[in-house]
């Protein structure tokens, strides 16, 4: 591992008297928030604390470092990474907040422009010496006073704290549909993290799922296979067909002869291969050794569940603030979950969990167990009076953010980690970021008309080297545009 210069030797050491050992699973885009965080804090530089991080590939970027779909010991490719995979948020939202996107990056940036930021990222802050690659995490335990954690070189280390941030777009979800375990085992079946670029997989393919990966599959599909039907999982979404893509519902029954039978009754015969871009399970495999976590649905609450923290595969729960978790077989803030929340601009959110982590590391009595429970309580009834009736569809609800929750959010984890001493910069999530992230589908639309045109490279000459205003004021002229190719098609 090479060891940069700038970084005092006493701050790479783990150092066997310093207060508080910390161990981040995981090098993504998490990991690394909480590597940057830590390191410039006062505790870190004083050599009060120290943090490694373990990361299982040989560099840092997690699911946007490329990998062939090639199964792992879960039986699951390292990545779902698919070739033509672009961001469905502009960057400038994406981005950390401490670190921009270089000047004139394309507004919805190609996978390995992220993979660079990445790599950027970690260089411009240091990260990369407090980083041990190739190297997983097998086991994770509490014992007594601190984490017994066992490593795939063979070696055990104590640690004060975890961070949790191996991520969860890696363990395949494949949904109870009778028939297709049959297709799967007779290889007409496949989860799309295993798709890479559109391969001819005969004349007749279903795609389930309506994520932007299954859109963006089906949409590739349709130039390689005569008919594509799209399988659209999401109530009240426009079944409209187009070309050679067919939309219906959600797929009930797939039988032998090719046919598959749809929730509204409809059918369609001669189906010759089905991706399932149908998502993944929330997976911590390290803490289930030694039932650090259960894996199984929560019992219905009021009251929370004593003393136990469990893994629906949908959920963590219960945890205060989206991190800790409110369980009595280890201390509360020993460990920390990053970045389980969906539907969110990610990378701004977990460097604002990261400050909070800090926060409820230095000072455990900031997390107050009897407010967190009624913030819990509170969330639940409000995926209820949206519609959850079961235990499963709060779980499904859980973390899957609305409109306003993830600047609430935000604000809120920037607010607790105000703490004495904590240095941390009172951030607050923009207006501009809010309006522009609800603009962000016809954002897309009129980014990929002016890259079509060939106008985007003009569009984004010398945007950036203003500061982030920049940025602002090109998203709001494509948003204009956007708006004003709509009404001239509108009225062709």
């Amino acid at each position: 591992m090479e060891i940069l210069s700038s970084v005092p030797p006493h701050l790479l050491r783990h150092n066997l008297q310093c207060e508080k050992r910390i161990c981040i699973i995981g090098a993504g885009a998490g990991g690394l928030a909480a590597l940057k965080v830590i390191s410039e804090s006062a505790y870190f530089k004083s050599g009060k604390w120290s943090v490694v991080a373990y990361e299982t590939r040989n560099k840092v970027g997690g699911i946007w470092l490329p990998a062939p779909p090639v199964v792992d010991a879960f039986n699951a490719p390292m990545t779902p990474l698919y070739d033509s995979l672009t961001t469905n948020l502009p960057h400038p939202i994406m981005a950390y907040t401490s670190y921009s996107f270089p000047n004139e990056t394309p507004l919805f940036p190609s996978a390995h422009v992220v993979q660079t930021y990445l790599e950027s990222y970690a260089a411009y802050f240091n990260l990369v010496p407090l980083i041990k690659f190739d190297t997983t995490v097998l086991d994770a335990r509490w014992e007594s006073t601190q984490w017994t954690v066992t490593l795939s070189d063979g070696g055990h280390s104590a640690y004060d704290h975890l961070i949790i941030a191996n991520g969860h777009y890696h363990l395949p979800r494949i949904p109870e549909v009778p028939g297709l375990a049959d297709w799967m085992k007779n290889g007409r079946a496949s989860h799309s993290a295993w798709y890479r670029k559109p391969n001819f997989l005969g004349d007749k393919i279903l795609v389930v799922g309506n994520g932007p990966s299954g859109q963006d599959i089906a949409a590739e599909m349709c130039t390689v296979s005569s008919v594509v039907v799209h399988a659209v999982t999401v109530p009240g979404v426009v079944t409209n067909d187009a070309g050679n893509l067919i939309r219906r519902g959600r797929p009930i029954e797939l039988k032998p002869n090719g046919q598959v039978v749809f929730d509204d009754g409809t059918t369609e015969d001669d189906i010759d291969h089905c991706i399932l871009a149908t998502g993944f399970h929330m997976h911590f495999p390290f803490l289930e050794g030694a039932s650090m976590i259960n894996k199984d649905t929560p019992p219905d609450f009021p009251p929370l569940p004593p003393g136990e923290l469990y893994n629906s595969t949908y959920h963590v729960f219960p945890l205060a603030k989206h991190l800790f978790p409110l369980q009595t077989r280890y201390p509360v803030s020993s460990i920390a979950f990053m970045g389980l929340i969906i539907r969110v601009a990610p990378f701004p959110l977990m460097e604002a969990q990261a400050h909070a982590i800090v926060r409820a590391f230095a000072d455990p009595s900031s997390l107050d167990p009897i407010a967190e429970a009624v913030d819990i309580i509170t969330r639940a009834d409000k995926i209820r009076r949206a519609g959850a009736s079961t235990s499963l569809d709060i779980a499904k609800a859980w973390f899957r953010f609305d409109r306003e929750d993830q600047w609430n959010y935000r604000d809120a984890l920037y607010q607790f980690a105000q703490g004495t001493g904590s240095g941390t910069p009172l951030i607050k999530v923009t207006e501009w970021e809010k309006e522009l992230y609800d603009l962000k589908v016809e954002l897309k639309s009129g980014w990929e008309d002016l890259e079509k045109s060939g106008d985007s490279s003009e569009w984004l000459r010398d945007v950036g080297k203003n500061g982030v205003q920049d940025w602002v004021e090109l998203m709001y002229r494509v948003a204009d545009y956007a708006r004003s190719r709509k009404n001239l098609l509108g009225r062709l």
